[in-house]
């Protein structure tokens, strides 16, 4: 059975997290469609959602009174990175698939400009860029299908991260 606490404070900070997913995406998409393959986007991104972090886990270890064993702080971690990315990509879902699936073209072109800039900054063949851009134009990763795999992928990685954070906001064992 799961503390009430840990329940109750994944789920929050797990839609404070969905919510700061949407409302990124949606700015992004308003200002500058550009910004979506922009690395310092993703870095920025990282920082805010490690510090949602941070706040969940701090604030639920001093609810339970500095008794916060490993498995109840990645539990509250994983509750929280799951809630979050589904309500992230249900967003990117209807984003991209509903609301304006003309996007996904203008993306596509976007991300394969950026990738061939960057393979001939790094002087590859031709022949490489070549069947770079057409591996790319037979994908399409904004189709519901492609997100909900980048969905999974991003749990995974959040379970990863969960357990080094599990292992820093543990309590110290009194032994």
């Amino acid at each position: 059975m799961i503390n009430e606490t840990i329940k109750k404070n994944g789920l929050t900070f797990g839609v404070l997290s969905g919510i700061v997913s949407a409302l990124i995406t949606s700015t992004i998409y308003a200002i500058d469609l550009n910004l979506f393959v922009s690395w310092w986007i993703g870095v920025v991104s990282m920082v805010i959602y490690l510090t949602i972090s941070i706040v969940l886990l701090s604030k639920t270890k001093k609810e339970l009174k500095g008794v916060f064993v490993f498995k109840d702080a990645f539990t509250t971690y994983f509750i929280s990175a799951v809630v979050g990315t589904l309500i992230g990509t249900l967003f990117n879902i209807l984003l991209f698939n509903v609301i304006d699936p003309s996007i996904q073209d203008t993306l596509k072109e976007i991300t394969i400009k950026n990738a061939v800039e960057m393979m001939q900054k790094f002087n590859s063949p031709a022949a490489a860029i070549n069947e770079m851009i057409a591996k790319m134009n037979e994908s399409n990763p904004y189709s519901v299908i492609e997100l909900l795999k980048g969905s999974v992928y991003s749990i995974l990685i959040s379970s990863i991260i969960g357990l080094i954070m599990a292992a820093f906001f543990k309590s110290k064992s009194q032994e």
